[in-house]
């Protein structure tokens, strides 16, 4: 099994990475269907399901899913010209998708938010049609967001995990037990491994510079978190508030009376940066999710700024190995809130930054698997019920705790010698069991929990 580092951490934009750039993906996707086909469509139509429809209003899907189909993705997103053409198409109902005939599509009657069934596939779904001049479906596509980002069609979906068709990889674990295995027979690290897996595909330099890349953008989210503030779009009327504790805790520092326990507040604050940029439509970083994607940075930014012998040469280190438990929570289990709950995705990027930080600190491989383990085992059975369907209530908040957790999980698998009692796997296994056996109302769709019973106007 091979998930690269680059699909893990994905450059994109705000607020979620499996409804809003998952639909602008699919979109984009959908377009070169109608490039590569041997007739010319009129126009186009979508229909969103399953959670896509209950939370996407708050996600923003309706307006990725236009995007998408203008042509916009999300690792090139820009906002200024996404507003300038979704006024166009309001107003002409015509997209003008490159390498495509002009296309009729009115948002208002052309985009449909169905409140049925889910598609059998996965809670996130989509249908996208491809119209002649009387408006009869001559192309149709089902496409599935399972998280992070990422898009199967139906077909894809149905081939199940082992899709990979490239060089393979000298390292294919698909389980912590055979990273353990391979760890100790080869005598690596795990960043090691997943290095060479990577290089397997690609250069030394478009590796170093893809990792060089990621950092980049995670840091530049927190740097602006920090200093934007402000109302939050979406109707809830949340004020952003990284900015002013970061601000009371430079003041703070010169005093030397702040309380040890104070340190928290810096991870939070970093983690909060992150999702209220997020939360604002910003360009974030899949880690693994939007709505996770404070915990990874706001752990590396906390490691950086805060322990003496933090290095930035070992950032690579960190993401790597991140991005190794990452992959095999997603081929085991779930990093889609939809379809598992918030421990598939808070839980995730806590496990992930747990091992990352625990790596970078000098952990041995059983430590890693241990501090992972100890992250994802203290996320079980947490709900995805967003307010309003908007990512911001309880998701900003709790991206701070996560990272948190994922410190603490580290600090405490560094302090024993990397025996313990779960292993990774099963505690993945029981993260796929518990969102199999949750509530739909738990599930990204806002029909329950906190999105019940909070005021949300």
């Amino acid at each position: 099994m091979f998930l690269s580092v680059f699909d893990m951490f994905k450059v994109g934009v705000g607020p979620s990475s499996s409804h809003t750039m998952g639909p602008m993906v699919a979109a984009a996707r959908f377009l070169d269907a109608l490039r590569a086909a041997p007739f010319h469509c009129a126009g186009v139509r979508a229909t969103l399901h399953g959670s896509l429809a209950f939370t996407g209003v708050g996600h923003a899907t309706d307006r990725a899913t236009v995007l998408g189909l203008a042509g916009f993705r999300p690792e090139t997103y820009d906002a200024a010209a996404a507003q300038i053409a979704l006024d166009q198409i309001r107003d002409t109902h015509r997209l003008h998708p490159q390498g495509l005939p002009e296309l009729h599509f009115d948002p208002v009657h052309d985009l449909k938010f169905d409140f049925g069934p889910n598609l059998p596939g996965h809670a996130n779904g989509m249908i996208l049609m491809g119209t002649d001049a009387q408006g009869d479906v001559i192309l149709q596509e089902t496409y599935y967001s399972v998280g992070g980002g990422f898009v199967l069609t139906e077909a894809e979906l149905a081939q199940g995990k082992d899709t990979d068709t490239g060089a393979p990889v000298p390292y294919p674990f698909k389980s912590a037990n055979e990273m353990m295995s391979m760890a100790k027979a080869s005598g690596l690290s795990i960043a090691q491994m997943k290095r060479a897996n990577e290089l397997s595909r690609g250069t030394v330099e478009s590796v170093d510079a893809g990792l060089a890349r990621i950092w980049q953008v995670m840091n530049d989210c927190i740097d602006r978190g920090l200093t934007n503030d402000g109302i939050l779009p979406g109707g809830l009327k949340v004020k952003r508030r990284a900015r002013a504790i970061h601000d009371a805790l430079l003041a703070e520092r010169g005093l030397n009376q702040s309380a040890p326990h104070t340190i928290n507040d810096w991870m939070s604050a970093y983690a909060m940066a992150v999702n209220e940029e997020n939360a604002a439509g910003g360009q974030v970083v899949t880690a693994p999710t939007n709505g996770a994607a404070g915990v990874v940075p706001a752990t590396i930014r906390y490691w950086l700024d805060h322990v003496p012998s933090a290095s930035k040469s070992r950032v690579p280190d960190f993401l790597l190995t991140a991005a190794a438990i990452g992959g095999l929570v997603k081929y085991n289990a779930s990093i889609s809130g939809a379809e598992a709950g918030c421990q598939a995705e808070v839980g995730s990027a806590a496990a992930m930054a747990a091992a990352g930080f625990c790596a970078v600190m000098g952990g041995t491989p059983e430590q890693i698997e241990n501090a992972a383990e100890i992250a994802l085992e203290h996320h079980l059975g947490m709900t995805c019920d967003p307010v309003k369907g908007l990512v911001q209530v309880p998701c900003i908040e709790r991206n701070g705790l996560g990272a948190i957790k994922a410190i603490s999980a580290a600090s405490l698998a560094l302090r024993g010698d990397g025996v313990h009692l779960v292993p990774l796997d099963a505690c993945i296994e029981t993260m796929r069991q518990t969102g199999a056996d949750m509530s739909e109302r738990y599930k990204e769709t806002s029909l329950g929990g906190l999105a019940v019973n909070v005021p949300n106007c």
